[in-house]
């Protein structure tokens, strides 16, 4: 069973709009599940679609981006948290500095907007708070980057529907 379609399942009783907006939120899915669950599953217009799986999607960036330092501050006082968030940040930069340093914001929205896994606004935020982009900064990087992925996942999945039905003949 795929990731969407147990988050559909769990959400059979959530009116259709918030299941898009949750599914949006959550990191596993976030708008690149949304959209094809709403186009697909729901029967949604595209800019319904479309607008409330990039609201969802947009939903937890500002708590991420408030949050993540002093999260991380806290948990770094635990040997094993410690470990890890050393070894993230450190391979965070190491493959990625020299984008950051040549593209500066371009990055971070082109790094959101890539509908791929572990690219996304979840992700994005991460990345902003590892290279030290305050939030002014990097809340509009990562909302039009969010904005660009839902462009081209509503595309996507569009064309990929209209396939399904011209081979199926429905």
């Amino acid at each position: 069973m795929s990731v969407e379609n147990f988050l559909v399942e769990m959400l059979a009783s959530v009116p259709h709009w918030l299941a898009v907006m949750v599914i949006g939120a959550i990191p596993v899915s976030e708008l690149r599940g949304a959209i094809p669950v709403a186009l697909g599953i729901y029967g949604m217009e595209p800019v319904e679609a479309y607008f409330l799986s990039v609201i969802g999607n947009l939903i937890p960036v500002i708590p991420l981006l408030l949050f993540l330092e002093p999260v991380s501050g806290y948990l770094r006082r635990y040997r094993i948290f410690d470990i890890f968030f050393t070894w993230l940040f450190s391979r965070t930069r190491r493959n990625h500095t020299k984008n950051f340093e040549k593209y500066g914001l371009l990055a971070l929205t082109l790094f959101v907007a890539i509908p791929l896994p572990v690219t996304g606004a979840w992700t994005g935020c991460a990345a902003a708070f590892v290279f030290g982009i305050r939030f002014k900064h990097s809340f509009p990087a990562i909302a039009a980057g969010v904005l660009i992925a839902g462009v081209i996942v509503t595309v996507v999945t569009l064309t990929g529907i209209g396939l399904a039905e011209l081979i199926l003949g429905a």
